[in-house]
């Protein structure tokens, strides 16, 4: 695996692959490389024929400056996981390759960025993902670009990005990978405590209670979220948002007609935390028995 820190390099490493007409794969990550952002390079590896892992703390999507300080970092540790997970091409470029002195462009995507983590957030955050994630696919250029779906909103404001500019690049998003405790893979999980990661599953536990409820027939948003809230205060962390969504608007829903998203974002301690999951309304003994007599007509 090659080690590349400007885009010119990047550039030349991949032109011959380009000729050829070989299949690249993009995975953007910050480092702190986790089970999720290896099973994301383990599928690149596998759809396509050259896997560039792009490595960049991003200062541009951190709105609080504790946070992009404490963010984890251990680049020989990366380096390591991802070729072994497959990468030919680890790209790490300083700040200053990325944000070059005079750099004033940024990206915006209106709508779906503005709810959830935009609000709680603030504007600057998806600006801030929107425009590295702009950047790395047009120093890439890669024909797919991997992301995981635990950051549900990212996914679909790239989503957006992609079709509203016209971009060559297919966004596939891969599951959430979970810790066997149910708690969903996230480089901070590294600055949990002990105490604050048993904690941190309530986010899970929430999740799981609202689908149970689903299943078993509730279509509420209300009563479906309260199971969820009673989860989350029972654990005692610091909710800030937990949100029953349709998962390509964003838009609240109020009754679980067809696939919504269940969001949630906490803080446990100093650390915050995101998860979500999706709420699919449960098939009733009738319309089971409907379907069956369609099918057999």
């Amino acid at each position: 695996m090659r080690v590349l820190r400007t885009v010119a390099a990047l550039r030349k490493e991949l032109a011959p692959a380009r000729r050829r007409g070989l299949r690249v794969a993009l995975v953007p990550t910050m480092g702190a490389l986790h089970d999720g952002h290896l099973s994301l390079i383990s599928q690149a590896r596998e759809d396509c024929d050259v896997v560039v892992v792009s490595l960049f703390v991003n200062p541009a999507q951190f709105n609080e400056r504790s946070d992009l300080e404490r963010y984890p970092r251990d680049e020989s540790r990366d380096r390591e996981l991802a070729a072994a997970s497959g990468a030919d091409v680890l790209f790490a470029p300083s700040a200053e390759e990325v944000y070059p002195a005079g750099f004033a462009t940024s990206v915006d995507v209106l709508g779906v960025s503005e709810r959830l983590e935009g609000e709680s957030r603030g504007a600057e955050h998806f600006r801030g993902v929107a425009t590295i994630v702009a950047k790395l696919l047009g120093m890439a250029l890669p024909d797919v670009a991997y992301f995981g779906q635990k950051d549900a909103q990212q996914v679909v404001v790239i989503r957006r990005l992609v079709a509203d500019l016209n971009l060559p690049v297919a966004i596939e998003a891969l599951p959430t990978v979970r810790e066997p405790d149910g708690l969903a893979m996230s480089s901070r999980n590294a600055l949990l405590s002990e105490v604050e990661r048993e904690r941190a599953r309530s986010l899970s536990a929430a999740l799981e209670a609202a689908t149970r409820l689903a299943a078993a027939g509730e279509r509420s948003a209300d009563a479906l979220l309260a199971s969820g809230r009673e989860v989350l205060e029972g654990a005692g962390v610091e909710l800030d948002y937990l949100a029953l969504v349709d998962p390509d608007t964003l838009e609240p829903v109020e009754l679980l007609e067809r696939p919504a998203l269940l969001a949630v974002a906490a803080r446990v301690g100093q650390v915050r935390l995101i998860d979500n999951a999706i709420l699919a309304p449960a098939v009733s003994q009738t319309s089971k028995g409907k379907a069956i007599q369609t099918c057999s007509a």
